[in-house]
């Protein structure tokens, strides 16, 4: 993981067997269809481990809590995320901020509609403006990540580029949320004008 992610684990302790790294990954997804059933607010322990099919000490051994279970779910998601976007811009080998952009936000709308327990959590500001990390906000986290990604793609000092996506990913966010209160698959026409407006401003800063 890159350091400008979470640093911080919410594990009591990391799987050390095989075994038990595949009982912890079951435990994460079944908070996360838990989650799209019932909603954070309902989500226990003893769901997790029964939908897990695991014993609920098994899953304390790891998690001291259901937060810290939607902690690490929502890592994994980041990871997930970040592992994508990166993927996506070697392919694609992006020649300005019209293809990024698209990029990026096309890949959250897919984790969005397909990825269970996403649309309800997303990066954890529903739960904890902190959630993946104790010292940084959870879109700072995602920012940090961002410009890890794209600046060996844009010649401008990290405090420069760091800034502008800050600005992109609020409006981003911003749009998006409208566009999936409007409609739980995403309003397309609000989509598009998310992209448009975040490609417009980043085209302003650092040219196409």
């Amino acid at each position: 993981m890159s350091e400008t992610q979470a640093e911080t684990t919410p594990l009591r302790r990391k799987p050390v067997q095989q075994r038990s790294a595949k009982r912890v990954e079951q435990m994460l997804d079944a908070s996360a269809q838990l989650i799209d059933e019932l909603g954070y607010d309902a989500l226990t322990t003893t769901l997790i481990a029964k939908r897990a099919n695991v014993a609920v000490g098994s899953l304390y051994q790891f998690f001291p809590d259901k937060r810290a279970v939607v902690q690490a779910l929502t890592q994994r998601n980041l990871e997930r995320f970040v592992a994508a976007v990166n993927e996506r811009l070697k392919e694609l080998n992006p020649e300005h901020w019209w293809n990024i952009v698209d990029s990026v936000l096309d890949i959250y709308l897919r984790m969005h509609r397909e990825i269970p327990g996403f649309s309800k959590v997303h990066f954890g500001d529903v739960i904890d403006l902190q959630l993946l990390d104790p010292v940084r906000d959870n879109n700072s986290v995602i920012v940090d990540s961002l410009v890890d990604i794209l600046r060996v793609q844009v010649d401008r000092p990290a405090d420069e580029l760091r800034f502008a996506i800050a600005i992109a990913n609020e409006t981003a966010d911003a749009l998006l949320k409208l566009a999936f209160r409007r409609d739980p698959q995403g309003d397309e026409r609000i989509v598009a004008e998310a992209k448009y407006v975040v490609k417009g401003y980043l085209a302003s800063k650092f040219g196409e």
